[in-house]
């Protein structure tokens, strides 16, 4: 694969990444993680042209790293919402035998509901929360070593520029998911700038 493939495929898989973590949209999901994919070959290439391994292998520990801190979540989150939620629900329905099929003939009462029953609820959520977060940084943080290795062999700023956004936007919660969404744009902005013919020679010239 040439260089020039490699930055269009690469450009077309950030675009995908950019629509595809657009909200409330069904199934776009998928699309992005194309678009993660097709972001991974073209990061692979750039790492054999430009004969660095930390291009891809940083990129790599990065999505690993995001794989796994999604998988953690979703772990503590359903025992954290099952276990919580049968509790409530008790509250609610004194008369449950925890068969959920037989919530539909039950008449909650209300009268029976201890405030504090939430807050156990609230904290599970929070810590999961917390997990999403610190993975997301260090995910963030090997990605932005790739593209910074990147934009220095390539000369396109615009590589570390989108790099350093995605870390921003990982270490400010809520907020700073607008700022990771973006980072994908310039990402493509990037991919797409790159002169394959220029960066090439650059690769094979010798140091000074």
């Amino acid at each position: 694969m040439t260089l020039e493939s490699s930055k269009t495929l690469g450009g077309i898989g950030a675009i995908l990444l950019f629509i595809g973590v657009i909200p409330f949209l069904q199934y776009l999901w998928v699309i992005g993680i194309v678009g993660v994919i097709l972001i991974m070959v073209a990061l692979h290439d750039f790492a054999n042209v430009y004969k660095e391994s930390g291009i891809f292998s940083n990129a790599m520990y990065g999505v690993a790293i995001a794989i796994v801190g999604g998988i953690v979540a979703a772990v503590l989150a359903l025992a954290v919402v099952l276990t919580n939620l049968k509790d409530f629900l008790t509250q609610i329905y004194p008369g449950w035998n925890g068969n959920w099929a037989s919530l539909q003939g039950m008449t909650p009462n209300t009268n029976n509901i201890d405030p504090t029953a939430i807050f156990p609820f609230i904290a599970g959520i929070l810590a999961v929360l917390v997990i999403v977060w610190i993975f997301a940084i260090i995910a963030a943080f090997f990605v932005w070593r790739s593209l910074k290795q990147v934009s220095n062999k390539s000369s396109v700023g615009l590589f570390g520029t989108a790099g350093l956004i995605l870390l921003i936007g990982a270490i400010i919660p809520v907020i700073g998911i607008v700022l990771m969404w973006i980072s994908a744009l310039i990402l493509a902005i990037a991919f797409f700038t790159l002169k394959p013919q220029e960066q090439s020679m650059q690769s094979m010239m010798p140091p000074a």
